[in-house]
């Protein structure tokens, strides 16, 4: 039997000088020793009667699918079962009975007392060893901007193959840089095709993603979780509330209706979007000639897709960013680790992307291969890479597969895909079927949500996580506003307090002038002038918290963006049009892949509680509730 003191103290100082040399050098540390997986059990010893902790310490090898083969087993797909929360059990690590049986343990007997006083005290341990060990708890990394959070419970263990989008996904792109050029070429085009655009500059904070873009008005709107529009902007000009309820007060937002409404679903719509606003201006201004023939808010729309599709088209904007790719992308050092984690835990490791293989290869060379270990590129990493994948039709139907065979692009026609092959076109289906993986098996990671999210989920149900790199600003942005925001909500509560209160006094006097009794004896008794003094002081101090309330609510998420607020509310307590999209297509969200390095391939994401409108009996006083069970 190991020895517990010393074999936590030789972890110790392994793992506290490996994540020392990892961070000031992470090349100088072998790819085996990335990750320490730690074992820990409570076991009864027999001779002695006393708790001894079994601690076995395992390295990891790149494809060794049988780490600590002696002590454990891997449930495969064909053993597989579902758990209590209906996730499947296919990854999870087991204990073999022979070697329980070797040290003469019973698995279902040798725990010390019951399970409940068990888990605590190993539960408090496990806090207090990650905490000696420098490692953070998946609990407090949730609690943080870099946190992974979950939708819809997954399991990391269960997922057989990870697949990636490239752009704002695997590399994160300057905005200002990026799509300030990409409103650059739009707006010569623009200006080629006979269109006033003198004077205009890029602006990306008129925009944020989520935004819908009314194409039948000229207009940008914010919509909540129902599709009820919360705020508008027309050309460069926010709406008043009044003109919002009047314009919008009879009709939602419906993504359906794709003719009228454009939903940012990425941060590759900002450009567009500014530019499109921009020009509604200059359209109200008659400011565009006549020659270029009538044109309404939906016909302006299309010459801004047009200008800006001739951007990328053309290829100008691309070789740019390809000769200077460090002008473009923001370096994350620890994205190539984290799919390193994920490769050398068995997952398949997939890129799709929409982009071409030369721009692929120059941006991923340039934005992983100095930040992976010996000497390692990035095709190492990857399983199968397929370009031009043409999404969100890559997961609708099936098109043409090609294998791109020479480094200059040159492609053959295949049917099938290999490990170690880099591909173009294709479709989702032709990679489950090469995989012999298929379903919910599978997670795709991206940042726009029709075109990677939904779709990959709607038509193939693999598992979903998207990128959203807004969270961390969004993120401060609200630990921020606390203070302001609990004020808000105390104001709020208080108008609702004194607004109970004349309302029952209203009823009250409604009641009288009919001739019939009060709802209680105290207010039947009450005189005339008692009653309307009281009314019309409490009338008074409602309409002045209402002209302290309404600016504080106008300003609300301002520290995010002073035109639309927080990104994933709308209103005070609602959750906004993208954060419903996200809820319902997205399993788990998070800032950005190297998040992931955070936790571990293995984690287990658990959904948190959802509230409901009739949950607000939990701020209730206990005893009163506890007499209502009573009764």
């Amino acid at each position: 039997m190991f020895y517990a003191t010393q074999v936590l103290s030789n972890f110790s100082v392994t793992l506290y000088r490996i994540r020392e040399t990892h961070l000031s050098n992470p090349m100088a540390v072998s790819t085996n020793y990335l990750r320490i997986p730690v074992l820990n059990l409570v076991f009864r010893n027999k001779p002695t009667s006393h708790i001894t902790r079994m601690t076995c310490c395992c390295s990891v090898e790149a494809k060794s699918v049988g780490v600590g083969g002696d002590l454990f087993s891997v449930t495969s797909s064909s053993k597989s079962d579902v758990d209590y929360l209906g996730e499947s059990t296919k990854g999870d690590l087991n204990l073999k009975q022979e070697h329980l049986q070797a040290f003469g343990i019973d698995s279902q007997t040798t725990l010390e007392g019951p399970i409940e006083q068990v888990a605590r005290v190993e539960a408090e341990e496990a806090e207090n060893l990650l905490r000696d060990l420098g490692i953070p708890s998946p609990s407090s990394s949730r609690h943080s901007p870099r946190g992974i959070f979950c939708s819809r419970t997954l399991n990391l263990r269960s997922i057989s193959a990870i697949g990636y989008d490239m752009d704002y996904t695997l590399m994160h792109y300057n905005v200002m840089a990026w799509e300030g050029r990409a409103y650059d070429y739009c707006m010569e085009n623009l200006k080629n095709m006979g269109y006033p655009v003198d004077g205009l500059a890029f602006d990306p904070d008129l925009v944020i993603r989520g935004l819908v873009i009314d194409k039948e008005s000229g207009n940008l709107v914010k919509a909540d979780r129902f599709g009820y529009v919360k705020r508008a902007m027309h050309g460069t000009k926010m709406l008043s509330t009044r003109a919002v309820s009047e314009m919008y007060g009879r009709e939602l937002v419906d993504l359906r209706k794709e003719s009228r409404w454009e939903f940012l679903n990425t941060l590759f719509s900002v450009s567009e979007a500014v530019a499109y606003m921009q020009m509604v201006d200059r359209l109200d201004d008659g400011a565009i000639s006549a020659e270029l023939g009538p044109l309404d808010y939906k016909g302006l729309y299309k010459a801004v897709g047009r200008a800006l599709f001739r951007a990328h088209v053309e290829g100008q904007l691309k070789s740019e960013i390809m000769s200077k790719p460090e002008l473009f992308v923001e370096p994350d050092p620890e994205l190539p680790l984290a799919l390193l984690d994920q490769k050398e835990a068995g997952k398949k490791i997939l890129l799709i992307t929409n982009s071409d293989y030369h721009y692929t290869d120059k941006m991923m060379q340039h934005s992983f291969n100095r930040f992976l270990p010996n000497d390692m590129g990035w095709r190492d990493l990857f399983d199968i890479v397929i370009v031009s994948a043409r999404k969100p039709e890559f997961f609708q139907m099936s098109h043409p597969m090609y294998e791109v065979v020479t480094g200059e692009g040159l492609m053959r026609p295949c049917f099938k895909a290999c490990t170690g092959g880099l591909y173009s076109g294709g479709s989702a289906q032709m990679v489950e079927n090469s995989l012999d993986i298929h379903g919910d098996e599978i997670l795709y990671v991206g940042d726009h949500i029709y075109t990677d999210v939904s779709q990959s989920k709607v038509h193939l149900r693999w598992r979903t996580a998207l990128i959203c790199r807004e969270l961390e600003e969004e993120y401060s942005a609200l630990i921020r506003s606390r203070g302001r925001r609990a004020s808000l909500i105390e104001l709020i509560n208080q108008k609702e307090v004194v607004g109970d209160l004349f309302n029952q006094l209203r009823l009250a006097l409604q009641r009288r002038t009919r001739e019939r009794p009060a709802q209680t004896l105290a207010a039947t008794s009450m005189d005339d002038q008692e009653l309307t003094e009281s009314m019309q002081k409490l009338l008074i101090v409602m309409q002045r918290l209402d002209e302290k309330i309404a600016p504080m609510l106008e300003a609300d998420g301002e520290l995010f963006n002073k035109r639309w607020g927080f990104l994933s509310r709308a209103g005070l307590w609602d959750k906004s049009h993208l954060m419903r999209q996200i809820e319902k297509y997205a399993d788990i969200y998070t800032s950005r892949v190297s998040n992931f390095l955070h936790y571990t391939p293995f984690m287990y994401f658990r959904s948190q509680e959802q509230t409901l409108a009739h949950d607000a009996y939990s701020q209730h006083d206990p005893q009163l509730y506890g007499n209502i069970i009573d009764n």
